[in-house]
């Protein structure tokens, strides 16, 4: 059976994974008949978001224990993931993306990625595995592998300043609608924006269900 891991962080979209991707992700995957394995930062959070939009909690909460909630308990540390195990890689969004996975949100063009995330994405795209970024996720795929030479090509929606930062890295943007993948063939890589550009649930299902399809076609 064919088999990825999957990338989390936290639980909610200001601050951890996107919930609705991630269930999106997994109905997606199932009906492809791929399997998934979760993994999570061991550590801390950047921030903790109060989501009713009150003042931000004052409180510690770590990234894989947060994330567990989303898919029953069964996810495991980000330092434990073999790639070789697996024929790709898929990476919903959220905010915490942005925020653990890598510095976006506060770095901006400058950010950094988790060394545990980079390593990931590099040893996988060296084994030619397959490779899904959802939402904010694209600018970690846009970063790694612009760095590496490899001169992805992503799609983060139709924001021109999100379109500018990406190129500065060695990728090409692609604006494309919230439900529409971008495909890049020799990168073995599809970015599809969802929330980061959409108005409703259908179009993040239907543009996450497009992505895992593609995917599911290069493995």
């Amino acid at each position: 059976m064919k088999k990825v891991a999957g990338i989390l962080t936290g639980c909610g979209v200001y601050d951890g994974s996107e919930i609705q991707e991630v269930v999106c992700t997994l109905l997606a995957l199932a009906r492809n008949e791929i399997a998934v394995e979760w993994f999570a930062p061991d550590e801390a959070q950047r921030d903790v978001v109060d989501h009713t939009g009150r003042e931000a909690a004052q409180e510690g909460r770590n990234q894989m224990r947060e994330a567990a909630r989303i898919v029953r308990g069964a996810i495991r540390p980000l330092s434990e993931l073999t790639p070789a195990d697996f024929q790709g890689l898929i990476f919903p969004g959220g905010f915490g993306v942005a925020k653990n996975l890598c510095s976006f949100a506060y770095d901006g063009q400058a950010m950094s990625v988790h060394p545990q995330v980079e390593a990931a994405v590099l040893s996988m795209h060296r084994q030619h595995g397959c490779l899904g970024f959802i939402c904010i996720a694209p600018v970690i795929a846009a970063h790694v592998l612009g760095k590496a030479g490899r001169y992805p090509l992503v799609t983060l929606g139709d924001n021109a300043e999100l379109a500018g930062m990406v190129e500065g890295w060695g990728a090409t943007h692609q604006n494309c609608a919230a439900d529409e993948i971008c495909v890049d063939k020799g990168n073995r890589l599809v970015t599809v924006s969802a929330w980061n550009s959409a108005v409703s649930p259908l179009q993040v299902e239907r543009g996450i269900h497009h992505l895992v399809e593609r995917l599911a076609t290069m493995m």
